[in-house]
């Protein structure tokens, strides 16, 4: 799964790697995003046809859904079964979205408890994680738009610390993913699975940082720095 991750690259290496038009009005380093949190998508805009940033809380909240509490607990959807869950397969069809991220965070069990690493690629470039958003309103008129990160099953270097872990998309998936913000077909959405790959192991760098990233009350650089073994 994929509870904690980090974006921390300056606006304008935002806007250049996905391909925004406008610098995003709303943004600022982030070393600690957990859930129910507003966090930054990239997605199709239904006004210009091209890529725009928006903010939505992460957990989706379905449209038929009469709680919006019920996003909680719907903050990853697993890539293999995205297309028959009733609380995603709307969203594959026309609301996919790419959550940027610098890095992500897993918990490796040990004994006396759990040691945080941080998992971001070797190069350091920023990462794209396939993600679905959904907006939702409620009786009193409130409107909230949501998201979620879709996952698969973890690589070489995650697997040792999870199971799962994100879909990284690569740049040239980007326009793939996000279409063009229209219904797909379902051979469309068909072919879409191959995006849901592991990404390499080669192309990415893990390890163990301090504990202070257990709280979602932290934040700062602090998260993400290397503790050596034995600190």
């Amino acid at each position: 799964m994929c509870g904690r991750f980090a974006l921390y690259i300056t606006i304008e290496e935002l806007a250049d790697h996905f391909g925004l038009a406008e610098l995003p009005a709303q943004f600022a380093p982030r070393y600690n995003i957990a859930p129910t949190q507003p966090v930054g998508v990239v997605r199709t805009s239904a006004v210009t046809g091209g890529r725009e940033w928006a903010l939505a809380l992460w957990g989706l909240i379905p449209s038929w859904s009469k709680d919006p509490s019920m996003g909680a607990r719907l903050i990853n959807a697993r890539a293999e079964t995205v297309d028959e869950k009733p609380s995603f397969r709307a969203a594959f069809k026309r609301r996919r979205c790419i959550i940027p991220a610098s890095g992500f965070y897993e918990w490796m069990k040990k004994d006396g408890g759990k040691q945080p690493y941080f998992i971001t690629s070797a190069s350091g470039e920023a990462l794209g994680f396939a993600g679905l958003w959904e907006g939702w309103q409620g009786p009193n008129g409130e409107e909230i738009e949501s998201c979620t990160i879709l996952t698969t099953d973890a690589n070489e270097a995650v697997a040792p610390l999870h199971d799962r872990m994100p879909v990284i998309l690569t740049p040239a998936d980007y326009e793939e993913w996000l279409g063009d913000g229209k219904d797909a077909t379902p051979a469309h959405l068909s072919r879409l699975k191959h995006l849901f790959r592991p990404y390499p192991a080669a192309q990415m760098q893990l390890f163990p940082v301090s504990t202070y990233v257990n709280s979602p009350r932290n934040e700062g650089e602090a998260c993400i720095e290397r503790l050596e073994i034995g600190d």
